[in-house]
Formats: structure tokens, sequence, C-alpha cells
């Protein structure tokens, strides 16, 4: 190691919320919980009612949680498709259900414009598109009319087929590009630059090299984007091998590396299942990265 080595830098950003909420980002990682509505998800033991739900999402609050994520559709790979009134049922109650009980913000996991605007409506400040404005052309619009803040994926395909669209030439200069190309979709449609916060996707078609490489690289695409970045590699199936072919709810420890990779690597929020946990390690590589110059 070279004495001039140093962690990425991770530019501050204010991103402007739903209902009137600001988000400051970039002093310290902050963590979204997951909150799945589903009977699929790939990383949760059982689908939660919404007692349950409303339960585990003050829980996170209270173990220290700067977010809330809520999604009602599985977009793991070969997940099936939900409709918008399925959709729907699934999370409204539980948003309805938490909207003045949370007092961290609320985003909602979806890529349908309906869906995303009930949620707003109902209290999420936050809209969660893993499709990049790929998939219903309509949501920007919804986001620019509610205020509400947007995450932007990197993806490409649908659920069915995206890993036949893991072929990259260079693919920290792709996924930067497109998610470029996602956020002009959504300067077009009036969502000002500065509710954008950008996610490059891992695992969402993306081989495991390709994860672990969006990874590696972060900073690249952080310096290149200009935008704050937020990543989620949770439980995720790119650690399945290094794992030896662990369960996703058995993965918790190398998420923990991922986790502590994205943060060394500038990434504002990390998206995680297990926040407790995940809390204490975001702690800790903040604490790396503010003692690196330390030398007595």
């Amino acid at each position: 190691m070279t004495d001039d080595f140093m962690f990425a830098p991770r530019r501050t950003y204010t991103v402007p919320l739903a209902h009137g909420g600001v988000l400051p980002l970039g002093e310290r990682t902050l963590v979204m919980g997951i909150l799945n509505i589903t009977p699929d998800s790939f990383a949760e033991p059982k689908a939660l009612d919404t007692g349950a739900a409303v339960d585990a999402a003050l829980g996170m609050e209270a173990e220290g949680a700067d977010l809330l994520d809520i999604g009602g559709e599985s977009t793991r790979p070969g997940a099936t498709p939900v409709s918008a009134v399925d959709e729907l049922a699934r999370v409204l109650p539980v948003v309805q259900a938490l909207a003045g009980r949370l007092r961290i913000p609320i985003s909602i996991d979806t890529y349908k414009a309906s869906v995303a605007r009930a949620a707003v409506a109902e209290g999420a400040a936050i809209v969660n598109d893993i499709s990049g404005l790929r998939f219903d052309e309509t949501l920007a619009g919804v986001v620019a009319e509610t205020g509400a803040g947007l995450v932007l994926t990197h993806t490409r395909g649908r659920s069915g087929d995206m890993y036949a669209h893991a072929t990259y030439a260079d693919v920290i200069d792709e996924v930067g590009g497109e998610l470029e190309e996602s956020a002009q979709r959504a300067l077009a449609a009036g969502v000002p630059t500065d509710r954008l916060i950008l996610d490059p996707g891992i695992g969402f078609a993306k081989r495991a090299a390709h994860s672990y490489g969006v990874l590696a690289r972060l900073h690249e695409i952080a310096a290149r984007v200009d935008r704050p970045l937020l990543v989620g590699p949770s439980r995720k199936s790119f650690m399945s091998e290094a794992l030896g072919g662990r369960r996703a709810v058995d993965r918790d420890w190398g998420t923990a590396a991922a986790v502590t990779a994205a943060v060394l690597g500038g990434a504002h929020i990390v998206r995680v299942h297990a926040v407790a946990e995940m809390v204490q390690v975001v702690r800790v590589a903040e604490e790396i990265r503010r003692n690196q110059d330390f030398r007595n």
C-alpha cells in the first residue's frame, strides 16, 4: 500500500422529498431497511401481514434504519410480475399504518405509476424504481407531480430474461452511461436533478463478476454520474458461490463484506435486510474512512 492511498471521496447532496422533507446525503452512509410485503421474496422466510409488517418497520427504525423501503412485488430474477391492484393491496395498508408513526422517510419500491401515486399520497416520500424508468413511461410524471425523491436503478430486460442481457464490454462504463440515460428520462419528464438518487443495480442483469466489479469500482461510477449512490447487495445470489451455496437468509456475513466495500467506495445509502447488524457494519466502516489519515 502506498502512502497516498485514500478511500473514495463521497460528495454531499441535499435531496428534496415529497411532503416537504429533505434528505441530507454524504456526511455518513445511511441505512435503508427492506420491508418486503410479498409471498415470494428471495430473502425472507415468510410473507408479512399488515400488523407484522408495521411491527417489523418500527423495529427497523429502532435498530437504526435511516429510511424504510416498502415493496409489494418481488423483482428477483425469474419472479412473476404482479398487477398494480395486487401490489396496492399489499403495500398501501402498510404505508397508511406507518405514516405519522415512523420518523424516518418511507420509500415505495415500485416501477408502476399508479402504485407510486397512491403510496406517495398516503405518506411515502421516495419512489424506488428498479427499472430506471424503463417499464412505465408515466412514472416520471408522477414523481415530478408529487415532488418525491426518485431512485433509479440500472438493469436490463425484465425479471424473466435479465441474465440474457448480462453482456458487457466494460461494465463500469456501460452501467454509468445507462444510469445517465435514466437520469435524462427523469429530467425530460420534469423531475429536477436534485431529486435523483442512482443505484448501479447489484445483481440486476449482472453476473457475479459484474456485481463484484461494480462494488470494487463504485467510486468510478460516483465520479461519472455526480449523484448520490444507493447500493443494494443484501443477501443477493452473486455471493452464493463465494459462500459455498448458502441460502439467501444465511448470507448476512457476506452482505456485511459487500456493505463495507460499498461504504469505503463512497455509497451514500446501503439497502439491507438485517438492519441491526448492518448498522454496526456501516458505523465501523465509517470510522475506517474517517481515520484513513491517522498517524499517531
